[in-house]
């Protein structure tokens, strides 16, 4: 057999590889565009294949694609939504601004499996992949409709669920430490006092407003570009096809979804895409804040600050025998750092929304699913192998309390702020506890120095007196 087979386009002929179910545009795709490697991921092949099953279904509908070739679209589109095809998908990330080079390897390989399965050769066009695969479509409506399939798709089965697992294992952990009494820390240094309980409540409260904030941006990706065609006013399309896709795709998804309000803006701009970025962006500065401050309260396990005990999941050290390390949160932290990377990505390919169609779209759906993918993965990871195992060293934690400074706070209003800051200096001088000063001073009788200089009481709110 041959290596290669010719296939034509509006080009003319192009030698495409014999086994290949993609053909010429894909071809010349990928002979224009050896960047990088990289492809779109399987969520986005998904949503293409998603995209063209629904087409080929509401254009049966419509009487506009005969039923024998239509059935044979949605067979193929279907077995491209299974991920039976992702090797045939071979175009780079960085291709044509508008993705039309990966809408036509979606086209072109749908087209080819149609025609296999009609008993008609590769490469025959018994299935076209213009006018019966992409019936209706355009690229410019097809790729920002993929990137809000396979983004919302992703946002609600994957990265919600995870971050609903995180804080509900930090409100546990919360629970589980509320009489852990401990030091505050502000500036690095010594604050008042805090419960282990407290500090974990605020960790959960930090993902629980994540998710809030995901949810309000997963909205806007609701809206679906499909109908617009090339520049929005939906030429050479049905005028009911956007709303029967929208329809249908959330059918076939599960995940609701709806026509755009506006095609115009859908097709020129992608801020949708740029605020749900934004959105999981915030969502890393959490990440990143929670694993780095649990990173430094286990640090040790003696000579650092030790209230916590974070699980040994791995030997720590090539040459220190014993070492263990906090990987599981130094993971954390270095998905958070490409996720504000993609974000700087996502946040200029927006931008580029030149007159009626954004020219970034396969950088920014790139980034985006990257984004998404990872922090699902992290989320879910840092909750399992790090938060669920955490212990706190209760003796270190409440013995640190005592020698504080800080702990002289709760005398300022009773004795004056100038003379606790003299009790506090001397404190730091002598290496003598705030207790013992005042004590040894006379300054208050020892029930009312016992009383105000409770560590547990002073983590609730109100005045000494």
């Amino acid at each position: 057999m041959s290596e290669f087979r010719v296939e034509r386009d509006s080009m003319g002929e192009m030698q495409v590889p014999a086994n290949a179910y993609y053909g010429a545009q894909t071809q010349r795709a990928v002979l224009n565009f050896p960047i990088s490697g990289l492809r779109f991921p399987r969520s986005f092949i998904r949503a293409l294949g998603l995209i063209k099953r629904a087409a080929a279904e509401v254009n049966m509908e419509f009487g506009l694609l005969d039923r024998r070739r239509g059935e044979a679209i949605v067979q193929a589109a279907q077995e491209v939504v299974d991920g039976r095809w992702d090797d045939q998908f071979v175009v780079d990330i960085f291709q044509t601004g508008s993705g039309t080079s990966t809408n036509m390897n979606a086209n072109e390989v749908i087209a080819n499996r149609a025609a296999e399965i009609l008993g008609e050769p590769r490469g025959a066009k018994a299935v076209h992949p213009n006018d019966h695969v992409n019936m209706g479509q355009s690229s410019n409506d097809s790729i920002p409709t993929a990137i809000h399939v396979a983004a919302l798709e992703q946002v609600e089965k994957r990265l919600l669920p995870a971050l609903e697992r995180l804080r509900e294992g930090l409100v546990e952990k919360a629970r589980e430490f509320d009489d852990i009494v401990k030091i505050g820390r502000t500036h690095l240094q010594d604050a008042t006092p805090i419960r282990l309980g407290q500090e974990f409540s605020g960790y959960a409260s930090q993902i629980d407003h994540g998710i809030r904030r995901v949810r309000a941006a997963a909205e806007g990706l609701r809206e679906l570009a499909q109908g617009g065609t090339a520049v929005g006013t939906g030429i050479n399309t049905h005028p009911e096809f956007g709303a029967r896709m929208a329809a249908r795709l959330s059918e076939l998804t599960g995940v609701r979804f709806r026509e755009a309000e506006n095609h115009f803006e859908a097709q020129a701009a992608r801020d949708a895409a740029v605020f749900m970025s934004g959105a999981l962006k915030t969502v890393a500065v959490s990440l990143m804040k929670i694993a780095n401050d649990i990173r430094w309260l286990g640090s040790g396990p003696r000579c650092g600050l030790g209230e916590l005990v974070l699980p040994a999941v791995q030997p720590g050290s090539s040459i220190m025998p014993g070492k263990v390390n906090p990987v599981i949160c130094e993971s954390v932290m270095m998905v958070c750092a490409q996720v504000f990377g993609n974000d700087v990505a996502i946040t200029t390919a927006g931008q580029h929304g030149n007159f009626e169609l954004n020219v970034m779209m396969p950088v920014l759906a790139y980034n985006l699913l990257q984004q998404i993918d990872l922090l699902a993965a992290s989320a879910e990871n840092f909750d399992r192998q790090c938060i669920r195992g955490l212990k706190a060293d209760r003796r270190r934690a409440e013995s640190l309390v005592e020698q504080s400074l800080a702990m002289v706070t709760v005398l300022a209003p009773v004795i004056g702020y100038d003379r606790a800051a003299e009790i506090a200096k001397k404190s730091y001088e002598t290496g003598r506890t705030v207790r013992e000063l005042v004590l040894e001073a006379g300054i208050l009788p020892e029930d009312e120095v016992t009383r105000l200089l409770d560590p547990r009481r002073q983590t609730e709110p109100g005045v000494a007196r």
